[in-house]
């Protein structure tokens, strides 16, 4: 058994006797860790409130060696959720990170800078930066962690930079694009213009400037939703729950 410690989020708690919790966080050193909190559960508990869903806190917890739960032994908060008030977009838009954390990462697979990006996400949530646009740049950023970023650059079939034709096909399955000459048949295709894949790129760039000055279409918003909606509910098998609550 070692003793770790690490900033982390709060994604997930489920009960686990009448006192404690077993409590799922994202953290920064470690990846995704799920662990045992004693007495959590108590009013006075030794963890106050520092477990609530979506809490950034600094954590120290025990990791087993066996297959048995690591124990969190301290949890100090840093900072709770506190989503635009009145938004309910903003708080269901945090439910949805913690649900893709959850849902897209490994245990003890350390993605420091998919921590940083998740407690920015979770900052813009409670400032005035455009939802929909705060969203998708977690999720592309989520995606590019993972290895799963849907491929925007060039059309897969001849190799051309996308810019050279009009409108694409992205290809669900492949995760990648084709162009109007080289389009065939097979598989579930979403069309886009070459526009929307430009945007695409930039926002799953390593720098979260791009929002600040970014300005898209109605039209280029759907297409890039279709894109990211279809590679995440590919990955999962399902699409997410807390998406349908999501004003997007």
């Amino acid at each position: 058994m070692s003793t770790e410690k690490s900033p982390a989020i709060v994604i997930r708690q489920a009960d686990f006797s009448e006192s404690s919790r077993v409590v799922t966080m994202f953290t920064r050193n470690l990846g995704k860790v799920a662990a045992l909190a004693k007495g959590a559960k108590r009013l006075k508990g030794p963890f106050d409130a520092a477990l609530d869903l979506l809490a950034v806190c600094e954590v120290v917890f025990i990791r087993k060696s066996s297959s048995g739960l690591d124990i969190l032994t301290e949890a100090k908060l840093r900072q709770r959720f506190r989503p635009r008030p009145g938004d309910l977009g903003a708080l269901y838009a945090g439910y949805y990170i913690a649900e893709l954390l959850d849902a897209l990462s490994e245990e003890y697979d350390p993605h420091p800078l998919l921590y940083d990006e998740s407690v920015a996400a979770l900052d813009r949530l409670a400032e005035d930066s455009p939802l929909d646009l705060s969203v998708l740049r977690f999720e592309l950023v989520i995606l590019r962690e993972i290895g799963q970023l849907p491929a925007v650059d060039e059309c897969v079939m001849c190799g051309e930079p996308v810019g050279s034709a009009g409108r694409y096909g992205y290809q669900v399955s492949h995760g990648t694009l084709t162009c109007e000459n080289c389009s065939g048949e097979e598989g579930s295709r979403i069309n886009i213009t070459a526009g929307t894949a430009t945007v695409l790129r930039k926002l799953a760039g390593e720098s979260p400037a791009i929002l600040r000055n970014l300005a898209t279409s109605v039209s280029q918003m759907r297409e890039m939703r279709a894109v990211v909606n279809a590679a995440i509910a590919h990955i999962l098998g399902r699409r997410p729950k807390t998406l349908r609550y999501l004003p997007l």
